[in-house]
């Protein structure tokens, strides 16, 4: 008999559904939010039975008796480092996404709304790796300043769906691989999975690594300290440049990278060289994790929507394709992830893990 669930992934301004009968996907929908819907909450866990009505009016809508689901899957928030894998959502994971342990998100109300609906109709409640899973080393912690350690903060869910996906077409398992996985959207990401563990990463928010469409990654530190200091910046403009305004918003003025493949296209050298510049930096990401591995790289995994631009790619593999193939998957499938990581625990292929 086939599983049916209902995947929640929210977003700032909307919230994403998808209906499963086991891996199948029925139907998907986007519903959006309005600035004025949401400016009336004043905390991400105040607009929870918003969401939750406009979700249930919307199964309605389309004939969908909510109580036919097996299982509730929501995308997993700011919760306390913890390794991957499905986690119930239990008392303790709805109280800790809604005083938002490691910061506010919309993606805090997945389980509480997961677990809210679940609990309604007698059915179990799942998150699916965080992007706070924290499967570090405990040398990869150290950054040089006490004060200042490295986190782990990635996109998560799609690193461990494309390396699972990896392993079960060459008929491996994950816990059997060293993979380099390669994460490129409006951050970028780039872990080393070494059987089944992402043992060092960089911090895709507003950390280390290369500079994206619209984070600027790793800078050099000593002109930044003078910038802090320099009083012609509050700390609020100084982290917009570094978040949101940096990499590619910051030399061409864009953070789509089909704008600016275009402005390639055309002759624009500012766009050249900043895409040049991108492969070069994650290049440089990709080779300093297969050194994490000791050099013992199964494959190197790429994937997210800049996966799409094939001259990025084909860059990649003339720095990289020394240190081990490549396999790509552009784009990614969040709720497709979602629901492979509850019919795991559901089916009883894993055990849920416990938070």
């Amino acid at each position: 008999m086939a599983v049916k669930s209902l995947i929640i992934n929210p977003g700032s301004t909307s919230t994403k559904l998808g209906v499963f009968e086991d891996e199948t996907l029925l139907f998907e929908e986007t519903l959006r939010h309005s600035t004025e819907e949401i400016a009336q909450y004043a905390s991400i866990f105040e607009q929870k039975d918003f969401r939750k009505n406009i979700i249930l009016s919307f199964l309605e809508e389309k004939g969908v008796d909510v109580k036919s689901f097996n299982m509730i899957v929501g995308r997993g928030g700011m919760l306390k480092a913890i390794p991957g894998g499905t986690y119930e959502c239990t008392p303790e994971l709805v109280e800790d996404l809604k005083v938002g342990v490691s910061g506010q998100h919309a993606s805090n109300l997945g389980g509480i709304l997961a677990k809210e609906i679940g609990d309604s109709i007698g059915a179990p409640s799942y998150i699916v790796d965080p992007v706070v899973v924290d499967e570090l080393i405990p040398e990869a912690r150290l950054s040089g300043v006490p004060e200042l350690p490295r986190i782990s903060i990635f996109h998560a869910l799609n690193q461990k769906a494309v390396a699972r996906r990896y392993a079960n077409e060459v008929g491996k398992k994950y816990e059997d691989l060293n993979l380099i996985v390669v994460h490129m959207g409006g951050g970028v990401s780039v872990g080393p999975h070494k059987n089944g563990r992402v043992i060092d990463i960089n911090n895709a928010l507003d950390g280390d690594g290369a500079f994206s469409p619209e984070r600027a990654g790793a800078v050099p530190v000593g002109p930044l300290v003078k910038m802090c200091f320099s009083g012609k910046y509050t700390e609020k403009e100084v982290y917009k440049k570094l978040v949101g305004n940096g990499g590619f918003n910051a030399y061409v003025g864009t953070n789509d990278m089909r704008d600016v493949e275009k402005m390639c296209n055309e002759g624009n050298a500012d766009a050249d060289l900043a895409r040049k510049a991108f492969i070069l930096q994650m290049s440089k990401d990709i080779g300093s994790m297969a050194a994490v591995l000791e050099g013992k790289v199964d494959q190197i995994v790429v994937t997210g929507g800049i996966a799409y631009d094939k001259v990025v790619v084909a860059g990649l593999k003339e720095h990289c394709e020394w240190i081990a193939p490549f396999t790509v998957y552009p784009g990614e499938d969040e709720l497709l992830a979602l629901v492979q990581g509850g019919l795991r625990v559901f089916n009883g292929t894993e055990k849920a893990k416990e938070y």
